[in-house]
């Protein structure tokens, strides 16, 4: 196991030395995160030459961008040569993650950092094996993302449900109180700050702040279970083993206590989301899951063993609570989509997404206004 390196600690002297070699990986990983790609590698005695990586842009962020760096494996013979034949021989992987630009208004990276050490200790993510100043490389997990249709697989939504039960009673460190509407409220004032009068009256601003405020009142009598919450359950933020059919959780930068409805909310909203489509920023809501699907998923995510049917009443109340929290889920995206269509230049209509997403919100209130 290689120990966290951070190149902060890397001495000018050794920096030289093997920033010429790392130069080969190309300008889409910084320099410094090169230099400690490197220094990880020479330190694998499986690696065949630590000078020779290949980087692999990975889709589908849209706060960060991602890639997987991969290495030769197998002992070079006497000439310098791997004996195994290139076709035949294993890869060494990690996974560098670069930091986009005004992630500092959504969330305290070092909090996320603490977190995702702390998600490590408990086996529930990839290790982290070391930071440089924009980013981090990550252990690579050797499984698969879920996709979009994954999500609305039976067998696989149960695996979820499970899987997040699992996550929302996790113990983590720091005091245990809501986070959602002091977001809402902070995300509110930046997108004010970053927007032009038109484009705060385009979408509504001046009123949100009424909006969270009888929201928030609105919940405050309902199924309230306070719990670790991830809350970005989307289908890219999901692992599986298909050998074993283990689930991981990963990328923990949104994470935080909450009440655990607003996370089920999240994810069965992030069923119209497919982020690897042509527009991935189109959203379809008619992949929102139906009545029978959400029991279903909510019968197994409150099942305390197997076979165990849960309480009929909680069950409902969950679903109705459900139901609210689904508002604030979508002013929560629509504000995160204003305010990173000024920050970020990764390729995603961010504003047409914020735009559908403040749609759903007033359409889901009219309608539960009605019923």
């Amino acid at each position: 196991m290689v120990g966290l390196v951070a190149i902060e600690n890397q001495s000018q002297v050794a920096r030289a030395v093997v920033a010429e070699a790392v130069l080969a990986a190309g300008p889409r990983i910084p320099k410094e995160a090169r230099l400690l790609l490197h220094e990880l590698a020479a330190a694998w005695a499986d690696v065949a030459d630590c000078r020779a990586l290949q980087v692999v842009p990975l889709k589908g962020a849209m706060t960060n961008e991602v890639y997987q760096v991969r290495w030769l494996t197998g002992v070079p013979s006497a000439g310098g040569e791997a004996e195994e034949p290139r076709g035949e021989r294993e890869v060494r992987k990690v996974l560098v993650r670069i930091y986009g630009d005004g992630v500092d208004l959504f969330f305290d990276r070092e909090d996320e950092v603490r977190t995702f050490e702390c998600m490590s200790r408990h086996g529930q993510g990839p290790r982290l094996l070391g930071r440089f100043p924009n980013g981090r490389v990550e252990e690579f997990i050797h499984a698969r993302t879920l996709s979009a249709t994954d999500l609305r697989d039976p067998d696989i939504s149960a695996l979820v449900a499970s899987k997040l039960r699992e996550f929302h009673n996790l113990d983590m460190p720091g005091p245990k109180s809501v986070l959602i509407w002091d977001r809402l409220r902070n995300w509110l004032k930046t997108a004010m700050n970053l927007c032009s009068s038109d484009e705060a009256k385009e979408f509504g601003l001046d009123s949100l702040e009424n909006e969270i405020t009888a929201l928030q009142n609105d919940v405050s009598g309902d199924y309230h279970w306070i719990g670790f919450c991830h809350n970005d359950l989307q289908y890219g933020n999901i692992m599986i083993d298909e050998e074993t059919n283990m689930l991981t959780i990963i990328d923990y930068e949104y994470a935080s206590f909450n009440p655990v409805a607003y996370d089920i909310a999240n994810h069965f909203c992030e069923m119209a989301a497919d982020y690897h489509s042509a527009n991935p920023h189109i959203l379809d809501y008619s992949k929102y899951p139906d009545i029978d699907e959400q029991k279903r998923f909510l019968k197994t995510y409150l099942s305390i063993s197997a076979g165990e049917e849960p309480d009929a009443e909680e069950v409902e109340n969950l679903l109705q609570s459900i139901e609210k929290y689904t508002l604030a889920s979508h002013l929560v995206w629509g504000l995160w989509g204003i305010i990173s269509d000024h920050v970020n230049d990764i390729d995603f209509d961010y504003k047409e997404y914020a735009r559908q997403r403040f749609e759903q919100y007033w359409q889901k209130k009219s309608a539960n206004l009605q019923s």
